[in-house]
């Protein structure tokens, strides 16, 4: 027993001393930062009076949380999310059903789905920049062509941040697709069997023995894409720059127009961590449902 324990305790020691140096490099790439950041978030840092002296605590989330556009932003954020993944789930869930009936030609449609997917976030914004301008962009060209008015998709305060999800959910849907469709390669098929023996219907099957088998995997993915787009900042940059006004200023973006357009490093870093916290919550959720789900 003396014996094992001691192999035990040697592995360890191995085991960490592998570990130590990438887990230092992890320290300096992303500790640093994130200590610099907090730091500044409590001191009276701006880009006019570049000193970290005097520390003054939680003055700078006090001031940015006694701004309205603060909230303003938290609240587009909110709703930009859910209003992203819910669509993302419905559609990316009907979509996979369909491809899980698909046999022959399932490797080419899940080739396309994974094109979206594989494009970054800022070419896909240029991409439909272009596509939607006012004037020039083939959009506005195609629905004058069968009748129907312009529209500044963009430039439209009651249009851009719908116009931004749209185009959101138009690239992230594929991975929500995927998602889904290997959950639903992965379910038991004798339950279905037992179904069909008894007369229940697809709808039937689909509401009581589908769902609740899935709900591990569609809650897994509802969370990712939940802290995916609330960490939401390339879109916003390149296609309005927050505009038209606060339109499309979410919290990621309104984080850098305060540190960087305001000269207020300080509320930026506060307006930061706000943002580290929603989205370490929501990893922390993640983490325990797959711990549940591994337990489970």
């Amino acid at each position: 027993m003396t014996g094992w324990k001691r192999f035990a305790e040697r592995e360890i020691r191995i085991g960490w001393g592998f570990a130590a140096p990438g887990m230092l490099l992890l320290a300096i790439v992303m500790g640093f930062p994130l200590l610099y950041a907090c730091l500044l978030s409590v001191s009276s840092y701006t880009l006019m009076k570049p000193a970290i002296l005097p520390i003054v605590g939680v003055d700078n989330f006090a001031t940015m949380m006694a701004n309205e556009r603060f909230w303003n932003a938290t609240w587009l954020t909110v709703k930009y999310s859910v209003v992203t993944v819910a669509v993302q789930f419905v559609v990316g869930l009907g979509i996979a059903l369909m491809l899980n009936r698909v046999v022959r030609t399932k490797p080419i449609y899940f080739a396309i789905l994974t094109i979206p997917m594989a494009m970054s976030p800022v070419s896909v914004a240029l991409i439909w920049r272009m596509l939607l301008q006012p004037n020039l962009g083939i959009i506005n060209h195609l629905m004058e062509t069968i009748g129907l008015p312009r529209f500044d998709w963009l430039g439209s305060p009651n249009l851009a941040l719908w116009t931004m999800a749209f185009i959101d959910v138009w690239q992230q849907m594929s991975f929500v697709i995927l998602i889904l469709a290997a959950g639903l390669a992965s379910l038991p098929r004798e339950p279905y069997e037992a179904a069909e023996v008894d007369g229940a219907r697809p709808l039937q099957q689909f509401w009581f023995l589908t769902l609740p088998m899935l709900r591990p995997v569609a809650a897994i993915t509802v969370i990712i894409q939940l802290i995916n787009e609330f960490r939401t900042y390339d879109l916003p940059y390149v296609l309005t720059k927050g505009g038209p006004g606060t339109a499309t200023e979410v919290l990621s973006f309104f984080a850098y127009r305060q540190a960087f357009l305001g000269l207020s490093i300080n509320e930026g870093a506060a307006a930061a961590f706000v943002l580290l916290v929603i989205v370490l919550a929501m990893t922390v959720v993640f983490f325990a449902m797959l711990e549940k789900r591994a337990k489970g």
